[in-house]
């Protein structure tokens, strides 16, 4: 009976590093793959560097679309843009001229 003793007092004394043992890879393992972890935070800053280099490339649109919106404001209306707008929506063309459409 003493041996029973012994195993269970050994076996009482070890629940709780256990238990401790268990609580640290749990949170160990969520601080890495969890949803607010490392990797993910890795991948949002992935995620982030891809995003501002695509607003580098819409920013750079939008200021050839501005430009070209403000030479057809009434106060700066540009003769050459008129025409060309007029040409592409129409499709008429002068003798001799040729349409050479880009992007």
């Amino acid at each position: 009976m003493s041996a029973f003793r012994e195993i269970k007092r050994h076996s009482v004394a070890a629940i709780v590093p256990v238990i401790c043992f268990a609580a640290i890879a749990y949170f160990g393992y969520h601080a890495v793959e969890g949803e607010h972890g490392l990797n993910a935070y890795t991948r949002l800053s992935l995620q982030i560097q891809d995003t501002k280099a695509g607003l580098s490339d819409v920013t750079a649109e939008r200021k050839i679309l501005e430009r070209r919106v403000a030479l057809l404001r009434a106060d700066q209306l540009d003769a050459d843009m008129l025409e060309e707008l007029a040409h592409g929506s129409l499709g008429l063309l002068a003798n001799r001229e040729m349409v050479i459409l880009g992007r």
